[in-house]
């Protein structure tokens, strides 16, 4: 089993490393930070993909929510925690080549914290408290549940899409409005409400009402989910807030190009 954890070792930072040869070789007009920017995003949007596919694997596999059991998860979140610690890598990297950085410097690795640290919290606890919890303290019960937190990955290739576009200079395009409208969607459904899902599930089988599970689960499992909801929550609001930014431009273009007429 722990061939999975080796596999994903090498996997994801070798993805990273081909994508920027590759890259850089078929754009020679792109500046350090677009080849990077771009390669984390593509090597994002594996990983989510592969998640997503693990986590519906799991999901529809699984009748009983409690006592059921899938290979695949252990196998997976094995292969998926060293994404976690080389995609912190990878952002440090993204940070590092934008043009106002100068340098490896510990001022450097302290804004690239600031600016990040709620994405570099985020992999932290999946890796040091979550990944332990799944492996060796949960006792085999609740792989339905796991296999909804893989899913939850599925917004990412969007929103990484939306970043590349935008790295490209497309962000006025409408590719880029449609592509924001599925972010939005795929965020708020697999990030959000994914969690009363999973309660509702749990509630369905044992005969709870929803509003009555939380007061059914230990409180450690209710603390777990909101550690994991509050930050998608942050986010959410940040993508909600720059889709009304970009309607307002948008909305603003329209109006001047009508008076110019």
């Amino acid at each position: 089993m722990f061939n999975a954890l080796i596999c994903g070792a090498g996997v994801f930072p070798g993805l990273f490393y081909g994508f920027r040869v590759f890259l850089r070789r078929s754009f020679t007009g792109w500046s350090d930070a677009d080849v990077v920017c771009v390669s984390e995003r593509l090597v994002s949007s594996i990983q989510a993909c592969l998640s997503t596919a693990a986590g519906v694997t799991v999901v529809t596999s699984c009748r009983d929510v409690m006592t059921d059991s899938h290979w695949l998860v252990n196998a997976y979140v094995l292969f998926g925690t060293p994404y976690m610690v080389y995609d912190i890598y990878a952002m440090y990297l993204s940070h590092y080549h934008t043009p106002r950085v100068t340098g490896h410097s510990l001022q450097t690795l302290k804004a690239f914290l600031r600016k990040d640290w709620m994405m570099v919290l985020h992999h932290l606890v999946l890796v040091l408290i979550f990944m332990p919890i799944t492996l060796f303290f949960r006792r085999g019960l609740g792989d339905f549940f796991i296999g909804c937190l893989f899913i939850t990955e599925f917004s990412t290739p969007f929103v990484s899409i939306a970043r590349i576009l935008i790295q490209l200079g497309l962000d006025d395009t409408r590719l880029h409005r449609i592509n924001s409208f599925v972010v939005l969607l795929s965020f708020f459904t697999c990030r959000i409400l994914i969690f009363p899902y999973m309660y509702w599930m749990y509630g369905r089988q044992f005969g709870v009402p929803l509003h009555r599970v939380a007061f059914h689960l230990p409180l450690h499992c209710n603390l777990g989910n909101l550690v994991i909801l509050a930050p998608q929550v942050h986010w959410f609001i940040l993508l909600l807030r720059k889709a009304c930014r970009l309607y307002l431009r948008q909305k603003r273009g329209t109006g001047d190009g009508q008076k110019t007429h």
